[in-house]
């Protein structure tokens, strides 16, 4: 940690910085595990890129409007991000917690589907513009948006693009539009699940936005966040509809997959491929 940064958290706090150490997950910003001479630890998030104000905006927005846990922000601006230090022992053992606590999340409603802001995702701008019908927002805002940006950087080619479209005209083939939108975390996977003696401590680093909520339950299959128990859990809580496992989980993670295309490329595009192939040949 260079001095400047040293010294600026010093003032914040009002403590001085014993000692930092890095800390995973920082392929946006960096991210330090602080220690202040006063016992405290926090983490400090620093970016040359600027966007961090609105993960702490959006870590707000939670804390205010659920009872998601999240770190308290301590001090946010465009470079740094000042949070509570949370102990952790990865997301082991904590489904059934996880579940309850996803379950209330996506119980919290709005009439349209959006957010009054753009949010991140991955450091990917993710435009929010609010639409009262849920197809048309995931349509143009994430698959017709994302899609278009992956061949634009040169990791879709024009006919995996063409498809992608094709796709997004079908949408009402394989889903439906809820009347009302659900408050989703955005970017649930293990990493961004922090629990400690099988209960979660923190949910971090958010893309929320209101949404059909099970985007957020195809997402969390993807990467295989959550094994049955969870499901099982939250279908007690809040019923999934027949056909999600076997088909619109596949349509929904098109999206994450086209976003991790974007950025990296390689296998992503081939899972792309493969989820076309399944639907429009």
């Amino acid at each position: 940690m260079d001095a400047r940064l040293r010294e600026r958290i010093a003032v914040l706090l009002s403590a001085q910085v014993a000692a930092a150490a890095p800390l995973g997950g920082g392929c946006v910003a960096e991210v330090l595990r602080v220690e202040l001479g006063d016992g405290r630890s926090v983490v400090a998030k620093v970016s040359g890129r600027g966007g961090l104000e609105c993960e702490g905006w959006m870590l707000g927005y939670l804390a205010a409007r659920s009872r998601l846990p999240v770190p308290a922000v301590l001090f946010c601006d465009e470079n740094l991000l000042l949070l509570e230090y949370i102990e952790s022992d990865g997301n082991c053992g904590a489904d059934l917690h996880a579940a309850e606590l996803l379950a209330a999340l996506h119980s919290i409603q709005s009439d349209g589907f959006g957010l009054e802001r753009e949010t991140p995702i991955g450091g990917l701008p993710q435009p929010n513009e609010w639409s009262k019908d849920w197809l048309s927002f995931f349509r143009d805002r994430r698959l017709l948006e994302f899609g278009r940006r992956a061949f634009d950087a040169g990791r879709l080619g024009p006919s995996t693009l063409a498809r992608v479209e094709t796709l997004a005209a079908r949408l009402d083939q394989w889903l439906g539009s809820p009347a009302r939108g659900s408050l989703i975390h955005g970017d649930v996977w293990q990493g961004n699940v922090l629990a400690r003696a099988g209960r979660v401590a923190a949910f971090v680093d958010p893309a929320i936005y209101y949404a059909d909520p099970e985007i957020e339950l195809a997402f969390t299959t993807l990467f295989s966040t959550f094994g049955q128990t969870f499901y099982s859990r939250y279908h007690e809580l809040r019923p999934i509809a027949p056909g999600f496992f076997e088909e619109r989980a596949a349509l929904y993670n098109l999206y994450p997959l086209l976003v991790h295309t974007l950025l990296f490329g390689g296998s992503y595009a081939h899972s792309v491929d493969s989820t076309l192939r399944r639907f429009v040949g």
